[in-house]
Parts: C-alpha cells; sequence; structure tokens
C-alpha cells in the first residue's frame, strides 16, 4: 500500500531550504530508487561504514577516507550491497567539487549520488528528514483516528458489517471483501475491482484456511494480484475471513484492520445468537411436520415450499455454514427452503423443481445426503423415513435418492447386523471347508445361482468341469442340510449369500 507524504530520498532532495543537487542522471537508475522509504540519514567519513549502517538510510560524506587510497569502486558497492538507498557528498569541506571517479562508480552501481553544499551542515539534512518522519507519522495517526470514527459510523448503518468493509476498503484505497465461513464472499468493495477468477481462486484458499482452522492473517499471491488475509473468530469457531488487496500494511493500517476484525466478530457473535435462536425454533417446527402437520410451520414462517417437496437428510453437516449459504441462495435466485436440525442430521425440505440444488450442497461440502421421494406435508413423516433409509445406505460423499436406493435390492434394505449374523452362521459348513480344503463351494454356489443354477454356463464362468461343479453343490448342500433342487432353497441361500459379509 503506497502511503502520501512517506518520506523518501526524491522528497529530501526537493526541500529547497537544504539547497541539495542530485548529481546521478534519473534516467540511469533503477526504477523506484528515489522513491523506496528512506528510513534515516547518517554521516560517516570511514572507509568502511558498512558495519554501522543499517538498509534503507542515505549515507553523508566530506570524502576524507579517499585520501587513504580506498577503492572508490568498492567502497560504492559496499554500500550498494548493504541497501543504502543514497549517497550525499559534502562539497567545499575537504574536497573542491566531487571526484569523478565517485560519480562514475555510482553510475556503474545504480546508486543516487547528490551533492550537499557547504553551506548546508549534514544535521541539518538529518534535521529535516527526522522532521518529515515525525510530520508523516502524525498524518498516519490522524488518518487512523479518523478513519476509525468513520468505521464506528459504518458500523451503525442498516447492513452495519458490509458497510464497515466498504468503508476500509475506501480508506485503504484498495478492494476489501467479507468472506463467510462457508467460504463464499458476501462483500465486495468495489465490486468489479477484481476479476472473477481470481475471485474464485481467492475462495478456494479462503475455504482451504477456514478448513485448516488458522487465526492470523495471511499474505498471498494470485497472478498479478497480492491479497492479505484475516480471519474473524477464534481457532475452532471461525466466522469467516476479510480479505484486503495489499501485499503489506504498515502498524496504523494493522491497527486499524485489527479494530475491524473485533467489530466483525462482535458482529457476527450477535447474528449467530440470533442464528441460534432460529435453529431452535424451526427444530420445534420439524416437530410438528413430522405429525403431517404444516400448520403451525406456515403461521410462524408465513410459507413453506411449494409441495411436492422432497426431504433431505444430511449427515455430518456443518449447519452454521450450511445455513449460511441456504440464506444467501434464497436472497439472491428467491428459492424457498426450510431447514431444520435434529439428532438424525441437518433436514431439509425443498420443491421438486429445485431437488438438483442437493447434488451442488454435497459437492460444494463433501456431504452424504438422503433425498425421499415426491410427497406432500400430510406425508412428511414418510418422506423424513425415506430420506434417513437412502442415507443409511450410502456410505460415501453424495446425494442419494430413496427411489434409486429402493430399485437397486430389497436385499439391501433387509441386512442388518443381527441379518448378517444369522447369514455367516448359516454360511459357516462350507466356509470351513473351503478354508480347510481350498474347494471353493462359496463362490461355486455363488456363480451357480447367477447363471440361474444353470450348471453348463455356471462351469465355464468357473472353468471347471460341469461334473465338478454338480458335485460341489451336492457337498455344499449336504453341508448346509438344504435340498438345493428346489426355488425356495435356493432363493433363501441366494439371500443368506447377499447378506453374509464376504
Amino acid at each position: 500500500m503506497s502511503i502520501s507524504g512517506e518520506p523518501t530520498l526524491r522528497a529530501l532532495l526537493q526541500r529547497r531550504d537544504l539547497g541539495l543537487t542530485m548529481v546521478s542522471p534519473e534516467t540511469g537508475l533503477p526504477h523506484g530508487s528515489l522513491d523506496r522509504p528512506l528510513r534515516w540519514v547518517h554521516s560517516s567519513d570511514l572507509a568502511d561504514p558498512t558495519p554501522f549502517l543499517s538498509e534503507d538510510l542515505a549515507l553523508l560524506t566530506t570524502g576524507t577516507q579517499f585520501d587513504e587510497a580506498v577503492a572508490i569502486d568498492t567502497y560504492v558497492g559496499r554500500l550498494a550491497d548493504r541497501g543504502v538507498l543514497g549517497l550525499g557528498f559534502g562539497t567545499e569541506v575537504h574536497r573542491s567539487g566531487i571526484p569523478a571517479e565517485l560519480i562514475a562508480a555510482c553510475a556503474s552501481h545504480g546508486m543516487p549520488l547528490f551533492e550537499v553544499p557547504y553551506r548546508t551542515p549534514f544535521i541539518a539534512v538529518a534535521r529535516a528528514h527526522s522532521e518529515a518522519i515525525a510530520a508523516q507519522a502524525y498524518a498516519r495517526r490522524s488518518w487512523a483516528l479518523d478513519t476509525q470514527r468513520a468505521l464506528a459510523l459504518a458500523a451503525l448503518r442498516p447492513h452495519g458489517l458490509d458497510a464497515t468493509i466498504a468503508e476500509l476498503g475506501r480508506r485503504l484505497d484498495v478492494w476489501s471483501g467479507m468472506f463467510d465461513a462457508a467460504g463464499a464472499l458476501t462483500v465486495s468493495h468495489p465490486r468489479d475491482a477484481v476479476d472473477a477468477r481470481v475471485l474464485d481462486e481467492l475462495g478456494s484458499r479462503v475455504v482451504e484456511i477456514l478448513t485448516r482452522g488458522l487465526e492470523a492473517g495471511q499474505s498471498l499471491s494470485i497472478g498479478d494480484h497480492s491479497f492479505m488475509l484475516f480471519t474473524v473468530g477464534r481457532g475452532g469457531h471461525l466466522r469467516g475471513v476479510i480479505a484486503l488487496a495489499v501485499d503489506t500494511l504498515d502498524p496504523e493500517a494493522r491497527s486499524v484492520v485489527t479494530s475491524v476484525i473485533a467489530m466483525a466478530g462482535l458482529a457476527l457473535e450477535q447474528s449467530e445468537q440470533l442464528a441460534r435462536s432460529r435453529r431452535r425454533l424451526h427444530a420445534q417446527l420439524l416437530g410438528s411436520l413430522l405429525a403431517d402437520d404444516p400448520a403451525l410451520a406456515r403461521r410462524v414462517l408465513g410459507s413453506l415450499p411449494a409441495a411436492p417437496v422432497v426431504v433431505a437428510v444430511a449427515a455430518d453437516a456443518p449447519a452454521g455454514p450450511l445455513t449460511d449459504w441456504w440464506e444467501r441462495y434464497r436472497a439472491e435466485h428467491g428459492t424457498a427452503v426450510f431447514l431444520a436440525e435434529s439428532e438424525d442430521g441437518v433436514t431439509l425440505c425443498l420443491s421438486v423443481g429445485d431437488e438438483a440444488l442437493l447434488d451442488e450442497v454435497a459437492a460444494r461440502f463433501g456431504i452424504r445426503i438422503g433425498v425421499s421421494d415426491p410427497e406432500g406435508y400430510d406425508s412428511f413423516a414418510r418422506a423424513h423415513a425415506q430420506a434417513l433409509t437412502a442415507l443409511r445406505q450410502h456410505g460415501t460423499h453424495g446425494v442419494a435418492r430413496y427411489a434409486d436406493t429402493v430399485g437397486s435390492s430389497i436385499l439391501t434394505a433387509l441386512a442388518t447386523d443381527e441379518a448378517r449374523l444369522v447369514a455367516e452362521s448359516r454360511l459357516a459348513p462350507i466356509r470351513e471347508q473351503d478354508a480347510r480344503t481350498g474347494s471353493e463351494l462359496e463362490r461355486s454356489l455363488r456363480t451357480w445361482l447367477e447363471h440361474d443354477a444353470k450348471a453348463e454356463s455356471a462351469a465355464n464362468a468357473l472353468g471347471v468341469h460341469r461334473h465338478t461343479l454338480r458335485t460341489r453343490i451336492a457337498q455344499a448342500g449336504a453341508l448346509l442340510d438344504i435340498d438345493l433342487s428346489t426355488f425356495p432353497a435356493r432363493a433363501e441361500l441366494w439371500t443368506v449369500l447377499q447378506t453374509a459379509r464376504d
């Protein structure tokens, strides 16, 4: 961030009362050499003063050290390597004029060289610069106080947090943004100052920071853009991120940002308290909907998503960010949704036409969602049960629809822990035989039943003779004590094989 009035070598050279004269042509200097922040002005005639110098200062000398056969080019090179921003030569004190060799060495090393006339004491140059530093510091403190007042007034406006973030950007003269706990950009000022693709990438970085629970401010670059990110909230309870399109902040600007972070945290905490009350209310309304009575919910909320609706249950879902996402989507697109928390997870109810949004939500938050068939509010409890059934049958991230779950196999719904235990006990005799002799009776039974109990095709699939397969089937039937020539016995065995763990 560029700070107006910051003390630089150029500003020092422009002081008419000092009478300083630039000797090095600016066109031959590295770009911006005269405009870098100048920390201090020091004077020394040592042959090698660099051990006593810090970077980003200007050095004043009368050149007495050059009487001791000091190599001027080496002298200037050391200054350049130390980070000295400029060399002032006091003329008519020890030497008349500036040595040509010094002018050439400064040009070679890109070191700005200026003349300090005899009438100007070195102490006057140092004092002038210290006064400029003090004036600049006072100006920055005044700016910080004025900015704090402006931010306090912004916080009192409607949508105070949004107004505060926008005012912060205006005062710093940079783009400013606010991301919520779900990593979505909720405030952008100026709105079109940063390319949408850059903001998408920035949003991905913000989600990573929120996921990792980092609290400290971070700097990052995306293409030609530099940003500083500041989390709002405490570790484990981060509520968002404030982003600024800036690569650095001076202490005054950082103090202003710190106050905005505190204000944002307070505002979001108050908002969270209201959200908690709202979540408790919705949980109670969910109870009335599960009684297939939407009357109370309609009276409290004013309206519900238009029927027919689908009911969805999200497992392990971050309730706060999920609610924020739906609230923002509803505000932007007018999409009606009912959302409530319960022991089963987060329950969502939305019109059938909006069902595709559930796939987007599952992908965005990396969660599992079970979805019911379309139903009316008089069958809400059944739809909720369907969503739970679909959710329990679905072990990976994404959306599981009840219709697909039922269509895949009714055996899946019957595969309880108790049923698996019975099935494994039933298959124990042939599994023990397989383990003892390597007879592959279980594999042969599965393949035989998959081929509709036809020995020829099943034997081909197994790579054995059909007589060998018939012998295995007979042996398995004897071990299991069932007659596999009958359909009920085969159906029972197929169910056992499907239910037992491999």
